[in-house]
């Protein structure tokens, strides 16, 4: 279909579906206030017949409705009915008014089917077998008490209710009402099998499915994206920090201690902030996740590379914000090499723990438990990190080197600072090199930038790990 036609197929089914009143209204949901729950119950249905399936099948629709929102739902399935769809509905407490709507009906007690046939005859077939109401009913009560063996306020045939309980003398004198078209080929579920097992092409690219679900995933997140109050979090701790560093120098080892902190400190927050930026994406999104994966409406591929790509957004734009503000303030070496080595440092930090976050969220697909994975997490690389503790034991030691945050707390350093770089110039013992000092025990600030290359395979390895962690979760939850 053309652009044109796909906008015209919409407009017909907001139309169809009397949705143009809300064609502007987010739908929402447990944290967003949006449309009411009749108009939901309707997109919802707009939602699956954009591609005019023949069969349409739908779990009780009229649950948590009113009785006029209920009835206005059953009058729009019926004209969809009538435009050569077959509607199928499970429906437990229909009204009168919604019964006489229903063109056959199928009635199951206990899972045995008790009648099938024309719903305006069901009445007239009970009371040829004796199975009357002694008081007005509505007819679809009467039928659902009689399914149920609630019996008290229904005549039924003599002799039965005294050999048999209610539900079995309900299944062995209450024959369904098999009419001619009940009888079919037997062998029409197996072609129906065979049908549903043929796994069908794509019809679009992989390209094709990324551009649009990138836009619309975008289109979803901006609004987080770009947060005043996230932005003012941003904007506030970098003038923070830097009033509190505020062109801080290297001169003595109590002053370089303190810059080395700020830079450790740097680190926990953009690794906090996108670990726990990151965990809650699935978990979110789970459930409109699984549906429209059930529909294969794309690849798995597909969506999860758009919500990577579209919440690195946020995750590249806040820390270079941060840093513009904090290195020039806190007075780090002001050359553009350093500048920007330490600014890609920083992004490497922050991407890698995008990866580490999604990744628990993943995992179990549950904000609490992913929440509560990440706190862990993040207390253990907090502590390898190399800044709290330098000297680890040798059977510890393994830690550290799983910890991204020690990888880029050492690029950081090695990119800020050079190991033949003087200070302590006025002490009684002279001048020293930074790389003599006990901060950089463990760190050779000569010794090249393979972290980079670390955080790096780190951050790639995480968004692997994701992708099939996710693929076997969201299968499971399809069963």
């Amino acid at each position: 279909m053309t652009r044109q036609q796909k906008y015209a197929r919409v407009v017909m089914i907001v139309k169809e579906l009397d949705l143009e009143r809300c064609r502007q209204t987010r739908v929402g949901g447990g944290f967003v206030k949006g449309v009411s729950g009749g108009e939901r119950k309707r997109t919802s249905i707009g939602y699956e017949i954009l591609v005019d399936p023949s069969l349409l099948l739908l779990d009780e629709p009229t649950s948590w409705l009113d009785s006029t929102s209920a009835n206005k739902l059953l009058q729009i399935l019926e004209k969809i009915g009538q435009a050569g769809r077959t509607v199928i509905i499970t429906i437990h407490q229909p009204s009168s008014r919604m019964f006489h709507m229903f063109d056959k009906l199928l009635l199951i007690s206990e899972g045995y089917p008790v009648y099938y046939g024309k719903a305006r005859e069901s009445m007239d077939y009970f009371s040829s077998l004796s199975f009357n109401p002694e008081i007005a009913m509505n007819p679809a009560e009467f039928l659902l008490d009689l399914a149920t063996g609630q019996v008290n306020d229904i005549s039924v045939p003599e002799g039965l209710m005294a050999s048999q309980g209610a539900s079995d003398a309900e299944r062995a004198v209450i024959k369904p009402k098999e009419k001619e078209e009940n009888h079919r080929n037997t062998k029409a579920p197996e072609h129906l099998q065979v049908a549903v097992q043929v796994k069908k092409d794509w019809t679009m690219s992989w390209w094709e499915q990324f551009m649009i679900i990138y836009k619309r995933t975008f289109r979803e997140r901006c609004r987080d994206y770009f947060d005043k109050l996230r932005l003012v979090q941003a904007l506030g701790i970098a003038v923070l920090l830097g009033l509190l560093w505020w062109k801080s120098s290297t001169a003595t080892e109590a002053q370089l201690r303190d810059q080395v902190g700020l830079l450790f400190y740097i680190c926990i927050f953009w690794t906090s902030s996108s670990i726990f930026g990151a965990v809650s994406v699935f978990p979110f999104e789970k459930v409109y996740l699984v549906k429209e994966r059930k529909a294969d409406m794309y690849r798995l591929s597909v969506y999860y590379a758009c919500s990577t790509l579209c919440d690195m957004v946020a995750h590249v734009f806040y820390p270079t914000l941060f840093m513009v503000i904090v290195y020039f303030m806190a007075g780090f070496k002001r050359t553009v090499p350093c500048f920007f080595l330490t600014l890609l440092a920083i992004l490497l930090i922050a991407v890698t723990s995008q990866g580490a976050g999604e990744l628990f969220g993943a995992a179990v697909l549950s904000i609490k438990r992913a929440g509560m994975i990440a706190s862990l997490i993040l207390m253990l690389f907090l502590l390898t990190g190399g800044y709290y503790v330098q000297h680890i034991p040798k059977f510890m030691q393994w830690l550290k080197y799983s910890s991204f945050m020690y990888y880029g707390f050492r690029l950081l350093l090695k990119v800020q600072y050079s190991g033949d770089q003087l200070y302590e110039c006025e002490s009684k013992g002279g001048c020293r090199t930074l790389q003599s000092s006990p901060s950089f025990n463990t760190v050779n600030l000569k010794g090249g930038l393979q972290e980079v290359w670390v955080l790096l395979a780190m951050a790639l390895g995480y968004r692997i790990c994701t992708y099939f962690c996710l693929r076997k979760r969201i299968n499971i939850c399809q069963l």
